[in-house]
């Protein structure tokens, strides 16, 4: 959205912004919109190395790539109180996916952070 569509009526309108602001902001969007793309790219190859290669290895990809993607839209819905519904907006998903992806961790992998924090102890 950021990268594509900034100055868009419905853009502006998500993130309750004027066109000039939208403008005066463009470049910055531009560069916004591709950071968020290398986080859900990193979810993705999270996604891939799960299935393929290591899932413990994998949920770390996903959950930082999610919990970054949260943290960016909590840090709006709390510093911006005119931008909070684009902020919900934003963090929804990831919050689920958080959510999912710790519940994963507990309940179907509980060995797992149980295996991966005992390397490297003495025994």
């Amino acid at each position: 959205m950021e990268s594509i569509s900034w100055t868009s009526e419905r853009t502006r309108a998500t993130f309750n912004m004027s066109e000039e602001a939208a403008e005066n902001t463009k470049e910055m969007a531009f560069n916004q919109g591709f950071y968020n793309l290398f986080l859900a790219l990193e979810v993705f190859v999270g996604v891939l190395v799960y299935v393929f290669a290591s899932p413990a290895v994998g949920l770390a990809l996903m959950l930082f790539g999610t919990g970054s993607m949260f943290a960016a839209a909590l840090l709006l819905f709390i510093t911006s109180p005119d931008k909070r519904s684009a902020a919900i907006k934003q963090g929804a998903l990831p919050l689920f996916a958080v959510i999912a992806l710790v519940a994963t961790m507990t309940l179907i992998f509980p060995g797992l952070i149980r295996a991966q924090s005992s390397v490297g102890e003495v025994g």
